[in-house]
């Protein structure tokens, strides 16, 4: 999935970590990506046996892990409750005594990830601790509103606190191929966030094949994006691994044209802290260190910070702990 081009890193001007401008429209580099599904998926079959850690190391890592999720509630029957103790859980992620014994009192999770109407109570519980709050927006999780409102919904979350949008693309372009359309979408949705960072979901489950989430990765990135995602996490297929190496691939690919850095977050269906090393593993093989930062890289999955919290207890005492005691909140 390389762009072949004549433009390297070394004649790149050093772009630091500048946020990612975008870039016009490609559609000859576009349309020549391929992904080759065969030689995918045997690459990430080997991923989980390859990369082991174990005792000390497997701590540091799974409080890495920590450190990159986006804890969420995205429910019907949210409340302020529920969210104040969501950001509670956020300010400390780990009991005292277990992060105590790591020396990790001062870890917090990447961001708070809550609809429009519970910014209020996620900014009021955050404020002063630096917590990104991310909201989802453009109609989520289908994105079939009138393309208007779904403009708007971003400026109003924004200006009502987000410092992330979490936006929704519009399948339909992708599986028509209408890659001018995508474009022109998400440079919108990009304008009406302003300083606030996008982050993009693809619906990977949704978009028909490898080769369209690649193709829909680099539009999106050329548009303005700062994170590339996969999924809403309400689609049937949401977070894999063989999407998780495509989406990779690109931002790679994109890095090595533009030398501007874009973020990733697996979402959906990640809830084992097993699961989390092999996606950090990942990214630390396919894109290396600097990716395995939070605000390059973040995990969308709440359940797995209970399970994080658990194998964390079992590092510091030897003896594994019910789940019902790492509760959210």
């Amino acid at each position: 999935m390389t762009h072949s081009t004549e433009t390297t890193l070394n004649t790149l001007p050093l772009r630091l970590d500048t946020r990612n401008p975008g870039m016009p429209l490609d559609l000859d580099w576009v349309t020549s990506v391929q992904a080759n599904t065969s030689a995918i998926e045997r690459r990430c079959k080997s991923l989980p046996g390859r990369r082991s850690v174990k005792k000390d190391h497997q701590a540091a890592w799974l409080l890495k892990a920590l450190t990159c999720i986006d804890l969420t509630t995205l429910s019907g029957d949210d409340t302020a409750g529920r969210v104040n103790r969501l950001c509670a859980k956020a300010k400390r992620p780990i009991r005292n005594d277990i992060a105590a014994a790591l020396d990790a009192q001062d870890l917090t999770v990447g961001a708070v990830c809550v609809y429009h109407e519970m910014i209020a109570p996620a900014k009021a519980a955050l404020e002063g601790t630096g917590i990104p709050i991310a909201v989802v927006s453009t109609g989520f999780p289908a994105g079939l509103t009138p393309f208007e409102l779904r403009v708007q919904e971003i400026r109003e979350s924004v200006a009502a606190g987000a410092t992330e949008i979490d936006i929704v693309i519009s399948r339909r372009q992708v599986l028509t191929g209408d890659w001018q359309a995508l474009y022109d979408e998400m440079r919108a949705y990009r304008e009406a966030c302003g300083d606030a960072h996008i982050k993009t979901i693809l619906a990977t489950g949704e978009l028909g094949s490898l080769r369209n989430v690649a193709r829909a990765s680099l539009v999106c990135m050329m548009a303005g994006a700062d994170f590339i995602k996969t999924s809403t996490g309400k689609e049937s297929v949401n977070a894999t691994l063989p999407v998780s190496l495509v989406m990779i691939r690109a931002i790679r690919d994109y890095f090595d044209t533009t030398g501007y850095r874009v973020g990733y977050k697996p979402a959906g269906g990640i809830s084992k802290a097993k699961d989390s090393l092999v996606y950090l593993s990942l990214m630390k093989e396919e894109l290396g260190d600097r990716w395995l930062q939070p605000d390059l890289f973040r995990f969308g999955a709440s359940s797995l910070l209970n399970d994080i919290e658990r194998q964390l207890e079992h590092h510091v005492t030897g003896a594994y702990s019910a789940g019902y005691r790492h509760a959210m909140g």
